[in-house]
Parts: structure tokens; C-alpha cells; sequence
């Protein structure tokens, strides 16, 4: 599948639908292995001077190693395939291949592995990484650690758009 290059300025995405309620694909790794999972926290924006993406990433998704080793990563969006996403979310690629068992199909963008279905695909480098810590919720937000039962706290991960990709 083709596509083509756009300015993030001509984006055309409300944020909020396409991460929480459509969800997107978080992908890393290079041509011989990549892995995703499916993502509905993280947001876009400016930071730095630069237009960046930024996602959260549990210690446990196999993922996360890949995102660790090559600094680079991909988000994907798309229109449906909310059925894939759910399974692609829940099993995890150490186990199988559960993007061939999906249907679905990786293609290379700016050397970053992205999915062909997807409706627009943006290619981020790694700027920061931090870990969520249970004793930085400040008193108003000590509800927020419902999240965490067994205290593992996500990764942040901010990241420069390098490119952002629509299907042709």
C-alpha cells in the first residue's frame, strides 16, 4: 500500500476520538522483527519547539523492548478494524504471530515498520522516557493509582513526529 508524505500542520485528526475511543497501533522493531500493541492513552502535541506524539507502555508488553532498542516507533490509525486492534491488544507477540493471525500486514515507512490498513501512519523518534511513579500523583489524583494494582507503572515515551503518512 502507498503513502504519501504530509505536513503534520495539514493533519486533520481530533486526538481524542482517533486514541481513546478508535484506538491506534503502536509499532516498533525493523524488517526481520516488530511487534505492536494496541494503545487508547497517549496524545499529541508541541513540546520542545517540536510537534511530538507521546504513549505509555507497561513493562510487560513485549513492545516495549523493541520501542527501548531502536528509539524509533510507529503510530498507526486507522478506519475499523477495531475487531484486529482487540485481538492484537490482548495476545501478546511472544507467543505467536498475532499480526499474520489477524490479517493484517506491516510495510516499511522511513525504515519503521507501520501497517498497510492504517488510514494515516506517523514515524516518531524518541526524545524522552520516563517511569509513571506512584509517589508523584499529587493529592488530587491518588485516584489514578486504580490503574496500577500490581504497581506496574507505565513507561512515558515523548517522541518527535518525524513524518506523518496518509494512504493514498
Amino acid at each position: 500500500m502507498n503513502f504519501q508524505q504530509i505536513a503534520v500542520t495539514d493533519l486533520a485528526i481530533n486526538p481524542f476520538g482517533a486514541i481513546g475511543r478508535d484506538w491506534m497501533l503502536v509499532t516498533a522493531g525493523d524488517e526481520q522483527q516488530a511487534n505492536t500493541m494496541t494503545a487508547s492513552w497517549g496524545g499529541l502535541g508541541v513540546l520542545w519547539g517540536q510537534d511530538v506524539a507521546f504513549v505509555f507502555i507497561r513493562p510487560q508488553r513485549y513492545t516495549k523492548q523493541f520501542m527501548d532498542a531502536k528509539g524509533c516507533f510507529s503510530l498507526s490509525f486507522f478506519d475499523g478494524y477495531k475487531q484486529e486492534m482487540g485481538v492484537l491488544g490482548s495476545v501478546s507477540g511472544r507467543d505467536k504471530d498475532k499480526i499474520a493471525e489477524v490479517g493484517m500486514h506491516l510495510t516499511m515507512i522511513d525504515g519503521v515498520p507501520a501497517f498497510e490498513e492504517a488510514k494515516l501512519v506517523l514515524i516518531l523518534d524518541t526524545l524522552y522516557t520516563d517511569e509513571v511513579k506512584a509517589d508523584k500523583f499529587l493529592p488530587a489524583a491518588q485516584d489514578m493509582l486504580k490503574w496500577y494494582p500490581d504497581n506496574d507503572f507505565h513507561t512515558v515515551y515523548v517522541a518527535r513526529i518525524r513524518g506523518a503518512y496518509v494512504k493514498c
